[in-house]
Order: structure tokens, then sequence, then C-alpha cells
């Protein structure tokens, strides 16, 4: 297993294979966005106290998922990388970065949306909103610290301590409505309870595993221009610029 491991990520076969994969995770995601968005606005009922205004929920609440989700996912990259120096990792962490900032920045853009009809304003200095705009602030100095050193090597270390020492803000994000006073709701989906229609709970699971199809596309397009650029100087990739391999 760790032999195949280790042979998946190598540059130069991860650049190969990768290729072949992109379009398991990109046509899911095409299906299930679609299938999702039927079950969203068509099959879900409107809820018995938000009205329509709930349809914000199959967006907001996939997005604030895989906010947590990718920064989980990049931190144990950049510690895979701290620990046993595999290049991928650093590159997997790296180009996770950008994609969990826009999944963070959406879901608060959603919530805002969200919060309005609900609660009467934009924006409440709530336990859950603001943990979860502290979330973005560490995206972005991930991205910040990560493109502030010209050696990659330097760069992947700092950013992935950054990752890791951030990942005590996780917990803090899912557990903030019940560890305070929160006019956020609490989760309606959990391990052990579903509470809510079960229409709405399809249309939810659907478009929350279309954005992780998403992200998993993303992260093999992304990385394998990423790879281009740090192995530019290896003779795969100038193989594959003057044509003589694909």
């Amino acid at each position: 297993m760790w032999k195949w491991i280790q042979a998946f990520a190598s540059p130069q076969n991860f650049y190969r294979i990768s290729k072949k994969l992109i379009p398991w995770f990109l046509y899911p995601f095409i299906a299930l966005t679609l299938v999702g968005l039927y079950w969203a606005l068509i099959k879900s009922p409107p809820d018995y106290q938000q009205g329509e205004s709930v349809r914000i929920m199959y967006v907001h609440v996939p997005a604030a998922w895989m906010s947590l989700f990718i920064y989980v996912v990049m931190a144990v990259a950049g510690a895979i990388g701290l620990i046993w120096q595999i290049k991928l990792a650093n590159v997997v962490a790296s180009v996770s970065a950008p994609i969990g900032a826009a999944f963070t920045f959406l879901a608060l853009v959603t919530g805002a949306v969200w919060g309005k009809p609900m609660w009467g304003t934009w924006w409440v200095w709530d336990a859950r909103l603001t943990s979860e705009l502290i979330l973005l602030f560490l995206y972005l100095a991930y991205i910040s610290l990560n493109n502030a050193f010209d050696n990659p090597k330097t760069a992947a270390k700092a950013s992935s301590v950054l990752a890791i020492v951030g990942l005590v803000n996780i917990p803090i994000i899912y557990y903030s409505v019940e560890w305070w006073n929160s006019l956020h709701q609490g989760s309606s989906v959990s391990v052990t309870k579903v509470s809510m229609q079960v229409d709405m709970f399809y249309a939810l699971l659907l478009i929350s595993f279309a954005f992780k199809f998403l992200y998993g596309a993303l992260v093999l397009m992304r990385s394998r221009d990423e790879l281009l650029v740090r192995e530019q100087n290896s003779r795969w990739v100038k193989a594959i610029i003057t044509g003589d391999n694909k």
C-alpha cells in the first residue's frame, strides 16, 4: 500500500494518472448538481417558518461544510509534507487554499443573505459567524505566507505550520452553537440525527456531494499546473513541453 502511495505521489506519475481521473470527478459533479438543483428548487417544500428563503440553505450549508473539510485536508496534506517530505502533499495543500477560501467566502455571503430576512440584519458577531470569518482569514494568511517566500520548501514549511495550528478553529466552528448562546440555528444534520424533511435532506446531500466532486476535480487540475511550474527543470516536464511525452 505504501509503495503504491509513493508511486502515485511521484510528480510524473501523478501528472499522468490525474489526467485520467479528472473526468471521474467532473462528470459526477455536473450530474449531481443538476439533480440537486431539481430537488432543491422543485421537489423540496418551503419551510413552515422560513418560507422560500430556506432554499439558500442548499448552497450555504454545503459551502460551510466544504470550508471545514478543505481546511482539514489542507492541514493534513501540509503535515504529510512536513513529516515525509512528499512534494505532492505540499502541492495539494497549496492549491486547496484558494478553493477553500472561495467556499468559505460563499458560506459567509449566503449566510448573510439568509440572515437578513431571518434576523433582520446582514451580520451579527455570532460565535459561529465570527469563527467562520476567522477561518477565511486563516485561508488568506496561508495563501499570503505561501507566496511570501521564493523557496517553495521554506514556503511549504511555514504555511503548513500555520495550517496545523489553525486546526484548533475547526471544532470551535462546529460546536460553537452548542458552547455559546447563538442566533445561528443548531445543526439539522449530524451523525446521529436528521431533523429535517426528507426531500430537503436529499437536496442537501446531493449538493454536498456535488461540491466534493468539484473540489476533487479542481485540486487535480490545479495540482497538474502547479507541478509543471515547480518541476519545470525536470526532464519529464521538458519532454511534455517539447511534445515528446503526454
